[in-house]
């Protein structure tokens, strides 16, 4: 390990539209002497952010980019078609990519979805960025297919989604540096794979040692001595017997029946 160990921190990527607050809020209360650093970069930026040490972890957008990096796959997104308000596909709940066939779809150059080509009719340019698609699409140049979590981001009052199947999907996975799985990155997994604070966690835990059982005088437990006619001394009282064997099988019996006066 590197003298970071001195003072540790924790720097977690993430791209538009992912909302880590609920990772970070179970962070804050397992490791409160490790500050979690929020760092917002670009699905085409990500991946030369984790690279270049810039972040210990990220939230991407798959496919992960190059064999270096780790991912582990989190959820799939729901994909959504964004209208303006007054559009017909507004009063449906749900649309496939067939019914979108005479419509024009905006293909942004950011696009985080995983397809050459986008269902409907292509514009005649392709906007920068889906922040400018959205403008696009609130001016009545066209409609825009996006995971819904950027829907979302980029809420409008006079736009709004609807579902739509038949196209691809985006899915979005924890990355970081095969070659950097430090002890921090272990906790971060850990918890988007909602691990309990005392199950393991991959890193080296020392075990505890196994209970041990109750000492007992001399060492393993004894089995009663075989009783004799010499009134032999068990351990268990008095009462095994004061004449002989006989005597020791009636002494046995006697006692209980007290009850019975």
């Amino acid at each position: 390990m590197t003298g970071s160990e001195a003072s540790p921190s924790f720097r977690l990527a993430y791209v538009p539209g992912v909302t880590p607050t609920k990772w970070v809020r179970i962070w804050n209360e397992r490791l409160p002497d490790v500050p979690l650093t929020l760092v917002a970069v670009s699905p085409a930026e990500v991946f030369d952010v984790l690279r270049d040490g810039g972040a210990d972890a990220g939230f991407v957008r798959l496919p992960v980019d190059g064999a270096d990096l780790s991912a582990i796959p989190l959820y799939t997104e729901t994909t959504v078609v964004v209208v303006p308000k007054d559009h017909v596909v507004a009063a449906v709940d749900e649309v496939s990519s067939e019914d979108l066939a005479d419509e024009i779809v905006l293909h942004p150059l950011d696009d985080t979805l995983d397809w050459e080509q986008p269902p409907g009719r292509p514009a005649y340019e392709r906007p920068a960025t889906t922040a400018d698609a959205i403008e696009l699409v609130a001016a009545g140049v066209g409609l825009l297919v996006v995971p819904q979590s950027l829907a979302r981001l980029h809420h409008r009052k006079d736009l709004t989604y609807r579902p739509v199947s038949g196209t691809a999907e985006s899915r979005i996975a924890l990355s970081w540096p095969e070659d950097r799985t430090t002890d921090l990155v272990e906790d971060f997994i850990g918890i988007v794979r909602g691990r309990t604070v005392n199950s393991s966690r991959g890193r080296t835990q020392s075990q505890p040692e196994p209970k041990s059982k109750r000492p007992e005088a001399g060492g393993a437990r004894r089995k009663p001595a075989a009783k004799s006619g010499g009134g032999a001394s068990t351990g268990r009282g008095p009462r095994s017997g004061s004449g002989g064997a006989k005597g020791g099988a009636k002494g046995s019996k006697r006692g209980k029946p007290r009850r019975r006066s």
